[in-house]
């Protein structure tokens, strides 16, 4: 798949959006451990970053995938991949269900909102001993008449502190395991919702990650994403284009990287050489950008098969697992290409390491991706 002039014209307007928007105001998001998503969501709504490939009748722009690709990129661009984190979790991960499956009258309320960066939404899966196996998750919602009553926990929700809105998966049954499970809206401002605390991360730090309590929360039936009982199925497939942000913002993490080390390297003399005079240097360096650049195409063929109509499952695992673990080895590269100066705090390649890590963490880890290729592949017998 070729990327068009319009393509470049779109990617131009989302790197000016970080360079501006973003960049300035990182160091400072960072210190005070959260980015103001209703202050900087309504600039990233004018770029068309919030709802790139929904209905335009919601304020959407009716774009294909590719654009959501060049987009994440850009982002992944970002100083603090916590401000991307964000954006992210509000275009390509807590409202994908949504667009596809919810009724108008959700997506007048919730999704048009959201697009429009005047609501901040969330996705709440994860629980505080319930992690990648999702078939433990605990959280339940029992019917009365018209309402469900939510009452559970979530943990290590982004941008939970902030949401307007979550997208929670809760058990809407007696079933165990995969069934019985069903994505509500719940709207935060309801009486059984709060917000205990706010959690203190080793990276991605201006990303707020809280923990979420339900406590008899009543929500409309009507609520209800798609089909009561097909959550599991439902979140499973948002999971897919969650893990492919990862994939495509990594590319654009480590571009930017492994440029700015270049140029480091070129002006850094060591032994009255410039350090990238060293062979090892520079073969490392350009064995990164290859693997980058192998990242990059394996992307493209994922977006051209997902705008297909294929199945991507099998390739968005193989994106994840392999996305994760080159941002963690090009973090600490550059990190030793720039010595102990790369180890101060004032510096980026420090913050570059700590964001780094969570990619093989979140959105499923990079044994959890073994397991859907194992299974994928036959294996165990």
């Amino acid at each position: 798949m070729r990327l068009t002039a319009e393509h470049q014209a779109f990617r131009d307007s989302v790197r000016n959006f970080v360079d501006t928007k973003l960049n300035p105001h990182v160091d400072g998001w960072e210190a005070a451990g959260r980015l103001p998503a209703h202050e900087v969501f309504p600039h990233a709504a004018a770029v068309g970053l919030l709802g790139l490939e929904y209905d335009p009748a919601y304020g959407g722009e009716g774009a294909d995938h590719s654009f959501q690709m060049v987009a994440a990129e850009e982002l992944g661009r970002c100083d603090a991949a916590g401000a991307s984190l964000a954006i992210g979790v509000q275009s390509m991960m807590a409202t994908p269900s949504l667009a596809r499956l919810g009724t108008d009258e959700q997506k007048e309320r919730f999704l048009a909102p959201a697009i429009a960066g005047t609501a901040v939404a969330a996705i709440a899966v994860t629980e505080p001993d319930t992690g990648s196996d999702v078939s433990r998750l605990r959280t339940r919602a029992r019917r009365d008449g018209d309402d469900w009553v939510v009452t559970g926990r979530k943990m290590y929700i982004t941008n939970g502190a902030q949401a307007d809105w979550i997208c929670l998966l809760a058990r809407t049954s007696d079933e165990g395991g995969f069934r019985g499970m069903s994505q509500i809206i719940v709207p935060t401002d309801s009486p059984g919702f709060s917000v205990p605390r706010t959690l203190s991360k080793l990276g991605n730090r201006c990303s707020d990650t809280a923990e979420l309590v339900l406590d008899e929360v009543r929500v409309p039936v009507e609520n209800t994403i798609g089909e009561i009982g097909r959550g599991f199925q439902q979140q499973m497939e948002q999971f897919v284009i969650e893990r492919m942000y990862a994939a495509y913002s990594t590319v654009g993490a480590c571009d930017k990287a492994l440029a700015r080390t270049r140029q480091f390297v070129h002006d850094r003399t060591v032994f009255g050489k410039p350090l990238a005079d060293r062979q090892y240097v520079t073969f490392r360096l350009t064995e990164l950008q290859a693997e980058t650049d192998l990242l990059r195409s394996h992307n493209l063929a994922v977006c051209e098969a997902h705008m297909a109509g294929a199945d991507i499952t099998r390739m968005a695992s193989v994106a994840k697992l392999k996305s994760g673990r080159l941002i963690r080895e090009v973090a600490d590269w550059c990190l030793q290409f720039h010595g102990g100066m790369g180890y101060m705090e004032e510096t980026w390649p420090a913050r570059f390491v700590r964001d780094a890590r969570l990619g093989s963490i979140g959105g499923g880890a990079d044994e959890v991706m073994l397991h859907v290729l194992a299974r994928l592949d036959g294996l165990p017998a």
